[in-house]
């Protein structure tokens, strides 16, 4: 049973949430990863307890409501709390074209990782970080769902991380009288596989804002959109 603090990072087997793991690690953090490709989830766990620090890898499918309850009931299993949830499973849709002839598949599909999946995960989480002495959940957001700034690139996508947003908002506003503080964060335009090389920002640079939100926000910064530390316009 875990007694240290402890925190969960959806879609962690490569990219951003992997690197978040890692962080976390290094912060003295005990650990759950989780993907939905049990091969790819299990070899990331070994490769990161590597560090000498315990990571437990569990099959998480967010669109399954009944996956999501089975992972978390995992998660209580083995830890009597939360401090942290990273939501950072998401999708970028190929054959993305412009919103004047999108495919409305796409758009769904988007909706059920990028928006609902976060929904579900936090519903089932937030009982163990509420035994927290503050609980954190941050959602993985993007620049590209800021209605601020948007244009035209990548509907999906964009929509579903503005639906991410609200979800933001509406659980900050749910659970900031039961100690658990939610915000967005935007990491920037990262080198991911869905990135892609020509982005300027490290995955190390885009995971510190996260990874920041996830163990040092303090209480009163809730219900933000925040990149690198700082709020940012919605």
């Amino acid at each position: 049973m875990f007694t240290s603090k402890t925190a969960l990072v959806t879609g962690a087997n490569k990219g951003i949430g992997f690197e978040s793991a890692r962080q976390l690690l290094q912060k003295g953090y005990q650990v759950f990863i989780t993907a939905r490709r049990k091969e790819e989830g299990q070899k990331a766990a070994d490769q990161l307890s590597r560090s000498g620090r315990v990571v437990r890898f569990i099959y998480l499918e967010v669109t399954d409501p009944d996956s999501v309850k089975k992972a978390v009931r995992e998660v209580a299993a083995q830890t009597e709390h939360l401090d942290a949830l990273i939501n950072n499973a998401g999708i970028y849709p190929d054959g993305e074209t412009s919103i004047l002839n999108v495919d409305t598949t796409l758009l769904e599909k988007s909706f059920l990782t990028n928006t609902v999946g976060a929904l579900l995960v936090s519903q089932a989480s937030w009982p163990l970080l509420a035994r927290s002495k503050l609980g954190r959940i941050v959602n993985v957001s993007s620049g590209l769902g800021a209605l601020s700034e948007m244009g035209a690139t990548a509907p999906t996508y964009s929509i579903s991380k503005t639906a991410l947003n609200a979800v933001t908002r509406q659980l900050a506003s749910a659970l900031k009288d039961k100690g658990i503080i939610v915000n967005s964060v935007c990491p920037g335009w990262v080198r991911t596989e869905m990135g892609g090389q020509n982005a300027p920002r490290s995955v190390e640079e885009g995971a510190s804002g996260i990874v920041w939100a996830a163990t040092e926000a303090p209480a009163e910064l809730t219900g933000n959109f925040l990149r690198d530390g700082k709020v940012i316009p919605w």
